[in-house]
């Protein structure tokens, strides 16, 4: 028997709801994310972290983000007061060289740790000596038994007089050493994203190197959940830190797609671009080689170079060094520096590439900027190392050479470069694809998932 109107009108209605609207559960997780500010400059981590805690808020989560270090340097607002700097760096560094530092007066303190005070220290960064480097990220790493503990103590207080929260966020497992008095004192489950420590750890002196990896390894055991960008770094941190297969899992970076525009390079001028941190370890000397060998060759006529991303005052010494040899070469007109964009800028830096190129010399964790590329319909052209050959897998947005190799780069460049039609296919396949599967979205929808498993088991 057909059912009434009125019936039927409330069972679609009901359906609609289910298919659309979170559930009374997932809105219920209050998350705590904490991450550390760079004060000055863009990095990979800082974007992803933005867009993971802003695609959570829209899935009806009450998710804060808690500055740690430096003031946090955004792409774009989020259009709501974020919370401040809880622990300073500043202070952190005293209360490293004075154990005592933490039983000052508050009002020192707040002094210190002003955003003004900490955006200066921030400038001062490229001047710290490796050894003082060592000393305080073991200092964080060691927990309740570091120098730092009297201020890190101050956070654990803070969060404990927080109304309730789920579950808590790590950035990067180099705040680790929070995680066994959270499990301790406040019983709160933590789970930590990883986003290529050990490129760090690994070239800090001795003995901090191998201290801070044993200190890792016994955080690790507080850490109901390690969550790598890639399967690749899932692999590799999973032996490094002793964790176990059931506490590593992979969750892609995402990214706002829809923000990008597709590219349309003038062809008159073809363009391989570079949106990165301006230092060794990304690639930029492989690249800048490649380019110079490409330009004698001249069978890319007119061809361009665009170097765009995130520059300090540490990095001025080397990209000073890389002008001098595009100098010599006498490609100063055809190479173009642009550091420190803004996100409008970068989404205009993208629109006017023909091939992107960031050939990282490390294993990079992940790549964030070849998400951006693809998404922006820029065919790309990486090593075939790390995280790259599975993003190649899931965007087809490009092709893979050897790495550390200026003439394979130059090779694969050329290549992409001499053939429309190939990078139109890939521009087309790989924009749908980052579409489906690499958007901020998808990131929160798969963070969710793991949150709900990390808060049933503490329940």
């Amino acid at each position: 028997m057909p059912l009434a109107g009125d019936a039927l009108t409330f069972i679609r209605h009901f359906e609609f709801v289910i298919r659309h609207f979170p559930s009374p559960t997932a809105l219920s997780m209050r998350i705590l994310h904490l991450t550390p500010g760079t004060g000055n400059f863009h990095c990979g981590s800082c974007l992803r972290d933005h867009a993971l805690i802003k695609a959570l808020r829209v899935r009806g989560h009450d998710a804060l983000m808690a500055p740690l270090y430096l003031p946090l340097v955004t792409d774009r607002e989020f259009g709501a007061q974020e919370l401040g700097v809880q622990i300073g760096g500043i202070s952190l560094f005293l209360q490293q060289k004075f154990p005592w530092f933490h039983k000052l007066p508050r009002f020192i303190h707040r002094w210190l740790n002003t955003p003004d005070h900490l955006r200066m220290a921030a400038k001062r960064m490229g001047m710290t000596s490796p050894k003082v480097l060592g000393e305080m990220t073991l200092g964080a790493l060691l927990g309740t038994e570091g120098r730092q503990w009297g201020e890190w103590h101050k956070l654990i207080d803070w969060i404990r007089a927080e109304k309730k929260i789920d579950v808590i966020s790590f950035s990067n497992s180099l705040l680790s050493g929070l995680a066994p008095a959270i499990e301790k004192e406040l019983g709160i489950p933590v789970v930590c994203s990883l986003q290529g420590e050990d490129s760090f750890l690994d070239t800090l002196p001795e003995p901090y190197r191998e201290q801070c990896w044993e200190a890792m390894k016994r955080n690790a055991r507080s850490v109901r959940h390690f969550i790598a960008p890639s399967q690749f770094y899932a692999d590799h941190m999973r032996q490094r830190l002793h964790a176990t297969e059931e506490q590593m899992k992979v969750i892609p970076n995402g990214i706002d797609a829809t923000a990008f525009t597709t590219a349309s390079a003038d062809p008159n001028w073809p363009t391989i671009g570079y949106f990165a941190r301006m230092i060794h370890g990304k690639g930029l000397t492989t690249l800048v080689d490649a380019f110079i060998d490409l330009a004698k060759r001249n069978t890319i006529p007119r061809l361009k170079l665009r170097i765009g991303g995130s520059k300090t005052a540490a990095d001025d010494k080397y990209v000073a060094g890389l002008q001098e040899k595009i100098a010599a070469a006498g490609l100063t007109n055809r190479v173009e520096w642009r550091p420190n964009l803004s996100f409008k800028d970068k989404v205009h830096f993208f629109h006017d590439l023909t091939v992107f190129s960031v050939p990282a010399t490390y294993g990079e964790a992940f790549g964030l900027y070849v998400i951006e590329a693809a998404a922006s319909g820029v065919p790309f052209v990486q090593p075939d190392h790390a995280a790259f050959p599975e993003l190649l897998l899931a965007t087809e947005g490009g092709i893979l050479c050897r790495p550390d190799d200026p003439k394979a780069l130059a090779d694969a460049l050329e290549s992409l470069l001499q053939d429309d039609v190939a990078r139109e296919k890939m521009a087309r396949v790989a924009t749908a694809r980052v579409r489906q599967e690499f958007t901020s979205t998808r990131m929160a929808e798969r963070f969710e998932a793991l949150l709900l498993g990390a808060t049933a088991r503490a329940a």
